[in-house]
């Protein structure tokens, strides 16, 4: 897929493994060229794809990204969107748009990435025993999908 060099697909992988280290909470990213609709409605109905929705302590975090639409969305799991403040996913957002504006969308999903980590971790910290349930690979839903 042309989106991420292989270099940039390591490191989003990366960032990814280094925050689900300390936390039980499980992060993805999938990736689209083209969003028809909603972003937030597209990335809810992957969530459920992804098996997201099937995490021991419904702590996923799903972003998504239509890169030739520009449209992107983060859903929390039920668990995660107990506890973090209303306006959460929403700065989280604004913080990777910064780096999207400039060009460089790794380092925006990377900054999504962490901050989400942070929050999981304060939320749902790891503990002896936990394992990483879902794969820390980006996901090509357009590819996957046969769109």
């Amino acid at each position: 897929m042309g989106i991420f060099t292989n270099e940039q697909q390591e490191q989003i992988s990366s960032a990814i493994a280094t925050a689900e280290k300390a936390t039980s909470g499980e992060i993805r990213i999938a990736v689209d060229k083209n969003c028809p609709g909603d972003a937030f409605e597209r990335a809810t109905s992957y969530f459920a794809k992804l098996g997201m929705d099937k995490t021991s302590r419904h702590n996923g975090v799903l972003i998504y990204l239509a890169h030739e639409d520009r449209k992107f969305a983060i859903i929390g799991d039920r668990g995660i969107n107990k506890v973090v403040p209303e306006d959460f996913w929403e700065t989280t957002k604004v913080a990777m748009q910064a780096h999207f504006a400039s060009g460089n969308l790794a380092q925006g999903i990377i900054a999504g990435i962490m901050l989400a980590g942070e929050k999981l971790a304060t939320f749902y910290p790891f503990e002896s025993g936990d394992i990483n349930e879902l794969p820390n690979e980006i996901v090509f839903m357009d590819q996957s999908n046969n769109q």
